[in-house]
């Protein structure tokens, strides 16, 4: 179990690292005018920084059980 989530952690902080830099060369081309797609792009990376937290405190909650 232990291990699931530490390798759901690294997927999900690397997918929101991808997002991260996408939204970013996005914004540095300077064609999405209307703001849309970095609007987009910044709630999927929120969502998968949510995500990563809340596997984190899963972590937190099967490493404190094991006492």
């Amino acid at each position: 179990m232990k291990t699931i989530l530490i390798i759901a952690i690294v997927l999900a902080a690397l997918a929101t690292l991808f997002i991260l830099i996408r939204g970013v060369v996005t914004m540095a081309n300077g064609k999405d005018i209307s703001g849309q797609r970095s609007q987009e792009l910044m709630r999927k990376r929120v969502l998968f920084q949510a995500v990563t937290i809340v596997l984190a405190v899963l972590l937190l909650l099967v490493f404190g059980s094991g006492r």
